[in-house]
């Protein structure tokens, strides 16, 4: 798998100048285009010619497969927060398009339509490319974890606390909602996991990740030993190294030394067995050893 997933990268940046360059600026403008329209005519006539319909793409008209995508600003409401979305969906697209490539940012984007597509024909959902926009945001937090925005407009918050903050609230989704659709965020959010597979990771700071890991690293094994282990309470020179008497000749026979006594005068003999001193009074009488 990870060879596979290498050579898909390589493929990638081999032809990474192909496709559609600038690809999301193509599609913030068909978006404005076409709410603007949709403004003076308030029938939506453009808006419902253009959007999912399953029923009538099993009728022929299969280009509501991709026209959809350019229907995404009717969920935002007012022009104001159309401009603001479509510009911040654009500079994200482009960040994206420069770290991957156009290729594989034009692959990515397709992805996540195809998968919608096929997930919605299957099943009576309608496809909404909320969520093929959020998997951009996404993306951009997980190349970028550091990178602030504006909540509210002056309070700087990390990409990465807005990444886990819609990640929960997905998963949230999936348990409260009822099935197809509390299945579709994981569909449109699919091309995300397929492209970034284990990097999702990068999301979560690397702190929280140590200590995760921290949590289910095993502890080496130590071996068994039946008898307790030595205890030293001094160095090896120390155990090693004899104490250095402070005289320097000691009488075998009374046990006098050249420093107790410093008046007497001390002879080695010469008959006895080893190296033995003795004092002036005993160095004539004391029996040998």
């Amino acid at each position: 798998m990870k060879n596979l997933r290498n050579q898909f990268e390589r493929f990638c940046y081999r032809h990474r100048y192909k496709g559609i360059p600038n690809l999301m600026l193509y599609v913030v403008i068909a978006n404005v285009i076409v709410y603007a329209l949709s403004m003076f005519d308030h029938s939506n006539i453009l808006y419902y010619a253009l959007c999912f319909n399953r029923s009538l793409i099993l009728q022929g008209q299969v280009w509501r497969l991709i026209t959809y995508v350019f229907t995404g600003a009717f969920s935002y409401g007012n022009i104001l927060y159309v401009l603001l979305f479509s510009i911040c969906y654009f500079s994200l697209g482009r960040a994206i398009e420069n770290a991957w490539g156009t290729f594989r940012f034009n692959l990515f984007y397709l992805t996540g339509i195809v998968l919608m597509d096929i997930y919605c024909m299957i099943f009576p959902c309608q496809a909404d490319p909320y969520y093929l926009n959020l998997s951009l945001f996404l993306s951009y937090a997980t190349l970028y974890p550091n990178a602030h925005f504006l909540l509210f407009f002056f309070i700087p918050v990390k990409a990465w606390i807005f990444a886990l903050i819609d990640l929960v609230l997905i998963l949230i989704g999936v348990f409260t909602n009822i099935f197809p659709y509390n299945l579709f965020p994981l569909v449109a959010l699919a091309n995300y996991f397929l492209f970034f597979g284990k990097d999702v990771a990068n999301v979560i700071p690397v702190s929280w990740q140590v200590n995760f890991s921290r949590l289910f690293r095993k502890k080496p094994k130590t071996a068994k030993t039946t008898n307790p282990p030595i205890q030293f309470t001094g160095s090896y020179e120390a155990a090693t190294t004899t104490v250095k008497a402070p005289y320097t000749h000691q009488c075998t026979i009374c046990g006098r030394t050249d420093l107790s006594n410093p008046e007497l005068e001390f002879r080695y003999c010469s008959r006895c067995n080893g190296y033995h001193c003795y004092c002036q009074d005993h160095i004539n009488d004391h029996t040998h050893i």
